[in-house]
Parts: structure tokens; sequence; C-alpha cells
């Protein structure tokens, strides 16, 4: 009798299981990051130095909000729609990255040690 029951509960569990795992998880909610100061239309470097203040006066969520629109402004690439998800390997692109990645981890002085290359690479790129 106890097997019984001990197989009808695990048969029941997975029965349910695939079921309960498809209903959709509620929606988090959206943070909105501080804006930097800087023009919609900015250049890249514009971006990173904004990023830079805001680190040294402790805005993390605005540098953040910074790296990704400077991020946003390095991506001139064109590409094969059916490459359209891989990711750039532009030098510029690849350090923005590295300085978000830093500055999430809580490694401040990284992610500067990040914008003064990206800095310098976004200098010696082609206009």
């Amino acid at each position: 009798m106890r097997r019984s029951c001990c197989r009808r509960a695990v048969l029941l569990a997975l029965l349910v299981a695939p079921a309960a795992a498809q209903t959709a998880p509620e929606a988090l909610p959206r943070v909105q990051l501080p804006e930097p100061e800087v023009d919609e239309n900015a250049s890249p470097a514009a971006f990173l130095n904004a990023a830079r203040g805001a680190i040294a006066a402790g805005r993390v969520g605005e540098a953040m909000e910074a790296l990704e629109r400077a991020e946003s402004r390095a991506l001139i690439r064109s590409v094969r729609p059916s490459r359209a998800g891989e990711a750039s390997r532009q030098p510029l692109v690849q350090i923005i990255a590295e300085a978000r990645a830093k500055l999430a981890d809580g490694d401040r002085m990284g992610a500067l040690e990040a914008i003064e290359r990206a800095t310098a690479t976004e200098a010696n790129e082609p206009q």
C-alpha cells in the first residue's frame, strides 16, 4: 500500500511539474537607470567621460547607463542578418563591455581602467 502511494505521488509530481514550469513568471519591475547629462547624439567619448565622472561621484547606476549608451554609439558595423546575433569584435565595443562587467561586479577601479583604455581606443579610431 505504501509503495503504491509513493508511486502515485511520484507519477503525479512528474505529470504536474511540466505544467507548473510552463506558467509565466510574474514580470519583474523595470528599473530606470539615471540618465547621464550628455546629449543623446553625443559620441562614445562623451558617454565614457560621463561614466568616469559618475563613478567618481559614486553614481553607479548613471555610470552603467552612460557605458551602455557609449557601447550603443560604438556599435557601427555592417553584418549579414544571419550573423546579427553574434557579439561585435570591435575593440572599442569589447573594452566598453569589459567596463560594464567590472562595474556590475562592483570593481570600480577596474571599470575606470577599462574606461581609460576605451577612451584611448576611441581616440585612435578613424572617424
